[in-house]
């Protein structure tokens, strides 16, 4: 009986950590097969349209069997909130995003990922939503990290740096033309990867009201979903109605998307949910850094595309400063908390997500390396109720 308790820890242990790897594979297959087939001509409103049409269909059967019994009653208020949850969180972010990391790299779109924390905090910073509490040591290691995060983006966009392969300089791939960053518009492209960041840091804010009004996470996912296949839809056909850039067929583009709304949302959604309940909201965070790391390594090698000095420095920056404004969120929210609220992870879930007078804590914003709007509806809706009860 005595090694049952050790025994079933390191099996909880395993499986967190599993579960957590498995996250960011699927994050790393995304980007790479985004990139590809953004490449070879994938029209990204379809893309999106379609991705999401999947990720509804996952997400539905959850929706339907694990709330249906506390179900809330959608009024024309809420039906406003998501549509506009998903116009900021998906049609733009995600647009943005794509169209970025069709004009660069896989890499370099990864490491604007991993800033988003970052810009979320300085735009909550800006409203008077958040605090700086540069007197506390928490909040300079915060700031610094935050400070260091931004430098590593600046310089992995500004400073190129000596070119090097990791593999044959003309790569493993088949395709010649998916990997070609020469001809990218690579300032346009850096562009729109900060718009992205905007869009998703504006929207991590907007989830305050959303879970107000609406604390139903599956539901939510699902009505964000099918809106936002439906707004990606409407914007594309205004860009582009020919049936060639609509129509699918059984090639990579059909396994991107399937792979995309399958796992990159779906079921990425359903495992940072149970981190964030098993061991709250800053454990999920720590590993998304692996995947910028696999995203580098696996584009060189699978790719064949060169690796610059400048991205390897800019990323080993990102990445330091994460940790840094992670552990300076932590130490800073162990000290405002009341002792009570600190004992246990799954009792700090999201207690001061949504605290009563309505403001943000930017410390369960949980991020992953292929951004999802529904992993943080999960984690402010617990916050939500918590501060009802």
């Amino acid at each position: 009986m005595a090694v049952m308790g050790p025994l079933k820890e390191w099996l909880g242990w395993s499986q967190m950590i599993t579960g957590m790897l498995a996250v960011q594979v699927f994050a790393t297959g995304q980007q790479l097969l985004s990139k590809v087939i953004l490449n070879q001509g994938t029209f990204i409103f379809a893309l999106m349209a379609y991705r999401h049409l999947v990720a509804a269909l996952c997400v539905a059967p959850f929706a339907f069997f694990l709330e249906r019994g506390n179900s809330k009653k959608l009024t024309w208020s809420t039906y406003f909130w998501l549509f506009i949850n998903a116009l900021t969180g998906i049609t733009a972010a995600m647009g943005l995003f794509y169209y970025g990391l069709r004009d660069t790299t896989a890499t370099y779109s990864t490491n604007f990922l991993n800033i988003i924390p970052i810009v979320t905090f300085v735009l909550s910073t800006l409203l008077g939503i958040e605090k700086l509490r540069l007197g506390t040591t928490g909040g300079k290691i915060k700031t610094l990290g935050a400070i260091l995060c931004v430098g590593g983006a600046v310089t992995a966009g500004l400073y190129k740096g000596k070119a090097f392969y990791l593999d044959h300089p003309h790569g493993f791939h088949t395709a010649p033309a998916a990997m070609n960053v020469s001809k990218s518009h690579w300032t346009r492209g850096t562009f729109m990867l900060v718009g992205s960041c905007v869009c998703y840091a504006a929207w991590y804010i907007l989830q305050v009201k959303l879970i107000k009004l609406f604390p139903s996470k599956y539901r939510a996912t699902l009505i964000t979903c099918i809106m936002a296949s439906l707004q990606s839809t409407a914007l594309g056909l205004c860009f582009d109605r020919r049936k060639a850039a609509w129509r699918l067929d059984w090639n990579l583009q059909l396994v991107t998307i399937v792979y995309s709304g399958a796992l990159s949302t779906a079921a990425t959604f359903c495992i940072i949910s149970w981190s964030i309940a098993r061991r709250g909201p800053t454990y999920a965070p720590m590993f998304n850094p692996l995947a910028l790391i696999f995203v580098s390594i696996s584009e060189a090698l699978l790719l064949g595309q060169e690796m610059r000095l400048g991205i390897v420095i800019g990323t080993s920056m990102i990445i330091v400063g994460l940790y840094s404004f992670l552990w300076g969120r932590t130490k800073e929210t162990t000290i405002c908390l009341p002792p009570q609220q600190i004992a246990e992870p799954h009792e700090e879930l999201g207690e001061s997500t949504v605290s009563e007078s309505g403001e943000l804590q930017l410390k369960n914003i949980v991020i992953t390396a292929t951004p999802s709007p529904f992993i943080s509806v999960c984690d402010m809706e617990e916050g939500a109720l918590n501060s009802k009860g």
